[in-house]
This record gives structure tokens, sequence and C-alpha cells, in this order.
């Protein structure tokens, strides 16, 4: 290489080296503030999570405390409370607890106030599908509830619907409630579609099982059972 070529390349590179400085110079502070952002967000990432979790843990610290109590009345007096201290900074918790609650309550004889707390949980829009329909579910098979075996026969067929979390659950009661109201083949029928369904667990399928055997029925595709 030529003297006159290197002195060309030196030029060419202190060229793009003065360039690139004077890029810095006035577009530097957008790398600096994105790096900045990028820490921050990541920073409270990690305080989010650090309250989420001190949170949770006050919650069931709360809750078995209040668990404690020696008798129902006084255990839903205070899973009530511990669900109202915590309805804001953990809602899904708190509808936990009230659900919880609801059922001291059911225990302690107070059915009124148990549907109540069961009916706001299954009300909220702001919780999570499944919480609902647990508070539903656990509403319709309430002892003393109120609801006549209309409602309680729509409740459950609403929650039984293709697609939803507890449609199974769902079935087995509306297969008990055709057993109450004199139709055996008509809930043999509604439980051996339960047992041939691709979400059925060990449990339910043992109590539904029992169920068919009871009513003089052969649970179909069960091994020890003739088909």
């Amino acid at each position: 290489m030529s003297d006159a070529d290197s002195f060309i390349d030196e030029v060419t590179e202190e060229v793009r080296r003065d360039r690139l400085f004077a890029l810095m110079r006035r577009y530097g502070w957008i790398a600096i503030l994105a790096v900045v952002l990028l820490v921050a967000a990541a920073a409270y990432n990690e305080y989010r999570k650090s309250a989420a979790a001190s949170s949770a843990q006050a919650l069931g610290d709360a809750a078995l405390a209040a668990m404690e109590e020696q008798t129902p009345a006084g255990r839903a007096t205070a899973l009530a409370q511990v669900a109202d201290d915590f309805a804001a900074s953990d809602p899904d918790g708190a509808a936990i607890v009230r659900m919880m609650a609801a059922g001291a309550e059911a225990e302690a004889g107070a059915s009124a106030a148990a549907m109540a707390g069961l009916d706001t949980v299954a009300a909220s829009g702001a919780l999570p599908e499944i919480y609902r329909q647990i508070a539903q579910f656990k509403a319709l098979i309430l002892p003393e509830s109120g609801l006549d075996a209309a409602e309680r026969r729509a409740g459950f067929e609403a929650l039984a619907t293709p697609g939803a979390p507890l449609r199974l659950l769902a079935e087995e009661q509306l297969a008990l409630m055709d057993i109450a109201e004199g139709k055996p083949d008509v809930a043999i029928d509604r439980l051996q579609a339960i047992l041939v369904d691709a979400d059925l667990t060990d449990r339910l399928q043992q109590r539904v099982v029992q169920v068919i055997v009871a009513l003089g029925g052969t649970p179909d595709g069960v091994p020890g059972f003739a088909g």
C-alpha cells in the first residue's frame, strides 16, 4: 500500500470517528435514556413481584389465624374480616377467603350470609371466571340456600355448558337431581356420559361408578365391569 493510500485510509477513519462522536453527542442521550428506562422497568417489576408475594403471604397468615377460631361463627367473622382487609390489595386471594367464610357461615347456620358472600364473588366481573363459577357452584349446593329445584337445575345447566371448567361436577349434580325426581334412567345416561369424558378425574370416576352401580346400571368403559 502506498503512502498516499495509507494517508487516505487514515483520513477516512478520522472522518468516520468524528461522525460517530458527533452522532453520540447528538443522539447519545437516547441510548442512555433507553438503558435507564430498562433498568427502571426491571426494578419496578421486581418490586411488584416482591409486593405481591408479601401480600399473598400476609393474607395466608391472616386466613390461617382466622381458621383457628374455635366456633364456626367465630371463624366466619374472622375470615370475612380478612377478606375485607385484603379486597383491595389482593382481590383474587380475598375472593378465596370470602368463599371460605361462606363455608363457615353455612356451618354456623347463617345460610343467608353465606349466600350473600358467594353471590358477591360470583357477581364480580373483576375476578377470573373460574372463581365466579366456583362461587356459583358452592351457592347451588349450599344447604338451605333458599333456591327451589328449578332454580338449582337452571344454575347447574348453566355451569354444565361445553368448555366450562366445572361442567362435569355440574353434570354430576344434575344426575343426583334426576335421581331425586324419580328419573334413574335419565341419571344413568348422564353419568355414563361423564365416564367417557376426556376430562374425567379419578375421584369423580369413583363417585360416578358407585352411583351407577347403586342404580342397577353397568358403568361403561370401566375395567372390572362387563359392558
